[in-house]
Order: C-alpha cells, then structure tokens, then sequence
C-alpha cells in the first residue's frame, strides 16, 4: 500500500468557468506543508497567481486538457523560464492531448522574437497515459466527458484527492475508483450544458455519501458560487487551501507575497 506524506493540500489560485474568468481561471497547486508541488492547468492569470503566493515558477504542471482558459500562460512561462534559466520544467500531459497542445502553442513561429529558443526547451514534457510516478506518489489519470472524447482527463491521488478538470457528471469514475474519504473537486456551474456540470446534475447522478465528498469549482462568479453554497454544497474561492485525506477542512491563506509564511493565518471552514 502507498503511503502519502502528511499535511498535504489542494490550493487554488482560480476557480472561474471559461467565459467568465472574474474569479480567475480554474487552476490549483497540490502542496506539501505549505511549499508546491505540482500545478494544475495554467490558464490567463494563473502564472501571476503563482508566483505572487510562491515567489517561484512552477515546479511542475498536469494539463487537464488544452482548451485557452486551461494552458494560455504556458506561453508566458515558457518565456519566463528560458528568461530566468531554470532547468526544465516537469509537464505531465495526457497522450491524447498532447498533439493539440502542441498545436496551439508549440507551433507559434518563434517563441521568442530573439531567436533560439523552442517552447519545449522550457518543458520536460512526460507523456501521460493512465497514471505516473511524482513526488514518489502515484498519480492516477482517467479521461472525462467535456466537449469531445478523449479530449480532457482528471486526475487521482487515492485517499486524498480527485480533481476532474471540466467535465459533466462522471458516475462511472467516482463510483468505481475512490478509495474512500477522498476530496473529490468537481466541475459545477448552475446551469449543465454539453460540456459541463450544472447543480441539477449532482443530484440526479451521484449518491448522497459521494455529494458530501464534493468541493464546487469552475462556476460563473460570485452569486452562482453563493447559490451552489446555499444548495448544501462545499465551494472553492480564490486563494481556498483543502486539507486533503479527511474531506473535512479548509484553510483561506493569504499570498505568501504579502506576509511571511510564520504570520499567515489559518481559517478553518
């Protein structure tokens, strides 16, 4: 059996739906005691999110899928990287989306108007298929239902987290793949349309026990989140941190970038 470090977390620097990004993009850091470990999708804003709580680049990013809200600020940070001349970046990406990664990106003639420089330089891309190695955890990898087959995929650390990228309801996932206690971080707008979760889904698609495991995220603005918390539901901010493993607490931290690490403070939910 895998053993996971203590005091892990899911903090998120945005938690905006696509067309409305008021609330940033949805993007979040898994850490370990406070430092990060792996990023989340990088979408507009979610680099100066980072490094403003960081003071940092990344240290390493999973790609949930290759729609603009979701990878825009690669472009930015494969600039900042070669800029700052840090090693390679880890990228995990799944194989499928890969080629359109590439494509909406990679494929933009010269990086940098100096020359020399391939967007790939600033990545160590690893290819992804139905799980990997990081961190010495093993991630898990599963592809979801948003807007064409095999085009965008979530990602599993059992008994701590699931994090389903965009996605309408994904019952024969959750229902056969959590361990347990799980935080289960799901897609949820109030309104369901082909590509994404709407609040009437929840209940119609998931078991009472697993809707107690959800924290909302990817919604419109601040009133839908505000309808969504009325509904019963747990619901991700900006800048939210989540104790993972117990599916039960929640800590609101301020940017590193304003206040030491000593003098944050914690604000349980």
């Amino acid at each position: 059996m895998t053993t996971y470090p203590n005091q892990l977390s899911l903090c998120f620097h945005g938690v905006g739906s696509g067309g409305h990004l008021a609330l940033g993009s949805a993007a979040a850091t898994l850490e370990h005691q406070g430092q990060p470990l792996l990023l989340i999708d990088c979408g507009p804003g979610t680099l100066a999110q980072v490094q403003q709580r960081y003071q940092a680049l990344p240290t390493a990013i999973f790609m949930t899928h290759a729609h603009m809200d979701h990878i825009a600020d690669l472009e930015i940070l494969t600039v900042r990287a070669k800029l700052q001349q840090v090693a390679p970046i880890p990228l995990f990406v799944p194989l499928s989306v890969i080629p359109v990664l590439h494509q909406r990106l990679a494929a933009y003639p010269g990086t940098m108007a100096e020359g020399g420089h391939n967007f790939w330089q600033s990545f160590q891309l690893l290819p992804v298929s139905d799980r990997f190695e990081y961190a010495g955890m093993t991630f898990h990898c599963y592809p979801t239902r948003h807007h064409a087959p095999g085009s965008s995929f979530a990602l599993h650390l059992p008994g701590q987290f699931f994090y389903s990228g965009d996605t309408r309801p994904i019952p024969e996932i959750l229902n056969h793949q959590l361990s347990g206690n799980e935080v289960v971080f799901h897609d949820c707008g109030l309104i369901s349309n082909p590509s994404h979760t709407g609040l009437d889904d929840l209940a119609k698609e998931y078991p009472e026990a697993l809707r107690r495991q959800l924290v909302l995220y990817h919604y419109a603005n601040t009133d839908a989140g505000q309808q969504l918390s009325a509904a019963g539901y747990r619901v991700a901010t900006v800048d939210a941190c989540f104790t993972l493993g117990n599916g039960t607490q929640t800590r609101a931290v301020q940017s590193a970038a304003h206040q030491p690490a000593e003098q944050i403070n914690h604000r349980r939910e």
